[in-house]
């Protein structure tokens, strides 16, 4: 059951459009601070979901999402570079999808960073392959279910509270289909390019050799601070530089 606090936050940003017969859902206004040629430019992000169902009550919109799998409808690929099946060393970074960060820059997150970070750092290693994680928006819950976690982390959540008073757990992501495609392409050792332990457990629990881990920080600002603090304080990431002090 959902709690019906998280709905009276949030009602007031979703509102039903019709469209060709159907429902659509716009969720917004978001503050959506971007990195844009070097100049932070705040946008105002909004997202809509497509649906048959009509519930007209927040509440009950919010009770559909946790079992509607929205992020189940997408498609993940990996990106190779070099020689991954033969190289003696080679870099691997799982990365989960983050629309606002990856496409658009946003400050709120590292996740644009740390996209183009870990390519280059398998560019210079010589070998490696990205994966990236389709279903893993918003640690699994899916793009407009993140817009309604968004709204709740501006009204004080952290972004674990948040998943989890929308009905989700704290991290519902899965690495079985990734470290399937992974043992397909390579069966050397690998790198993996992370601060999250738990994927490094993944690759572990698979059976798959992995030689240690590196470390992907940056881009820390006041916009994501707190964001990069619940990852270390609530979510077990690594901090072994002390980063952030």
């Amino acid at each position: 059951m959902i709690a019906p606090h998280a709905a009276s936050l949030v009602e007031d940003k979703i509102r039903l459009v019709q469209s060709e017969g159907k429902a659509l859902y716009l969720v917004g206004p978001i503050r959506l601070p971007v990195n844009l040629d070097g100049e932070t430019v705040e946008f105002q992000w909004y997202c809509w979901l497509k649906a048959d169902l009509v519930p007209r009550d927040t509440a009950q919109i919010i009770e559909l999402l946790s079992s509607s799998r929205l992020a189940e409808h997408q498609q993940s690929s990996v990106l190779v570079y070099g020689d991954f099946a033969e190289a003696p060393e080679a870099y691997i970074r799982m990365h989960s999808i983050c629309h606002t960060g990856d496409i658009f820059g946003s400050k709120r997150c590292d996740c644009g960073f740390q996209l183009r970070q870990s390519m280059r750092m398998i560019k210079a290693k010589g070998a490696g392959a990205l994966f990236y994680l389709a279903d893993h928006e918003g640690r699994g819950i899916g793009l407009f279910s993140k817009a309604l976690a968004y709204l709740l982390q501006e009204q004080g959540y952290d972004t674990v509270e948040a998943n989890l008073e929308l009905g989700f757990g704290d991290d519902d992501r899965s690495y079985a289909d990734a470290v399937n495609v992974l043992s397909a392409l390579r069966d050397k050792p690998v790198t993996l390019i992370t601060n999250n332990p738990k994927k490094l457990e993944a690759l572990h629990k698979a059976g798959l050799t992995v030689d240690g881990r590196v470390p992907l920080w940056g881009d820390i600002s006041s916009y994501n601070e707190n964001y990069l603090r619940t990852k270390i304080g609530r979510s077990g990431h690594l901090d072994e530089a002390h980063v952030l002090q």
